[in-house]
């Protein structure tokens, strides 16, 4: 394997350990190019593990999904709601903030708000929340409880993740815990808000790389894109498990060292 290829592989799998976890895969990915001096992966990287992550989320959730779409389109037709058909609107509700957030402040985010140390602060600062929400937030709704304000609350934690080191996925369980879903529907919630985001942004850069005169290198590309959707599915395979159990504490902690850290390489 040659060092290309073995950094394309590090660099996919931080990022498909790192996107559903409420972690902040930013501050992970920025450690080993600061430390170890490699470049940015570049834009069709970027395009290749959001669709390896991507996959994996479908594929897990597959059944959920199917019957979710399957739902939605015929209460259309039938104008009669049912629980999954009430979820695939509210999947809607909240993702709308995100994507017009996106539309209006993308630029002005990548201009200003791209810092090491907004990276290191808002991981430590949401690494914080999350652990007083999970600590003494109440747990008892679930996500047939989801209505139309619950939706949005948790739609504009979301839009906020558009700020580097927040982290997509833990603001939007940080949300839902606060609101008073249990932790297993928090974060499944969490992860069927993932697809449509996830899925805009990477068809957002795919444009950005067809407008490009970049070459491109398919055999990086396919190796960040198996290696993202591995290693994603792998961690919400296990994270699902677990995530009653442990609840968010471990990942909380993990957050304020993870901030020690960066903060600590930017001042080095």
């Amino acid at each position: 394997m040659t060092m290309d290829s073995l950094r394309a592989v590090i660099l996919a799998a931080i990022q498909g350990l790192t996107e559903f976890l409420p972690v902040s895969s930013s501050g992970h990915l920025v450690l080993p190019q600061t430390l170890l001096g490699w470049e940015d992966q570049g834009l069709a990287f970027d395009v290749a593990v959001h669709v390896g992550s991507l996959l994996a989320v479908l594929w897990y959730f597959r059944l959920e999904v199917a019957a979710i779409l399957g739902d939605w389109f015929a209460s259309l037709v039938s104008k009669q709601q049912t629980e999954n058909s009430r979820l695939g609107w509210m999947v809607i509700v909240a993702t709308i903030p995100a994507v017009l957030a996106g539309l209006i402040f993308n630029d002005i985010i990548e201009a200003h708000l791209r810092s090491g140390y907004v990276l290191a602060s808002t991981t430590l600062i949401f690494g914080v929340l999350l652990g007083v929400v999970d600590r003494y937030a109440k747990h008892g709704k679930q996500l047939a409880d989801i209505g139309l304000r619950i939706a949005i609350i948790i739609g504009l934690a979301q839009a906020i993740a558009l700020i580097p080191g927040t982290s997509r996925s833990g603001i939007t369980i940080t949300a839902a815990l606060m609101l008073g879903l249990n932790r297993s529907d928090s974060a499944r919630f969490s992860f069927l808000l993932s697809m449509p985001i996830i899925a805009a942004a990477g068809s957002y850069k795919l444009l950005e790389l067809i407008e490009s005169s970049d070459p491109v290198a398919w055999n990086y590309l396919a190796i960040g894109a198996a290696v993202s959707a591995l290693t994603a599915y792998a961690c919400i395979h296990v994270f699902m498990r677990w995530v009653e159990r442990m609840g968010m504490m471990p990942f909380a902690i993990y957050r304020v060292l993870l901030a020690g850290v960066l903060f600590a390489v930017l001042a080095s």
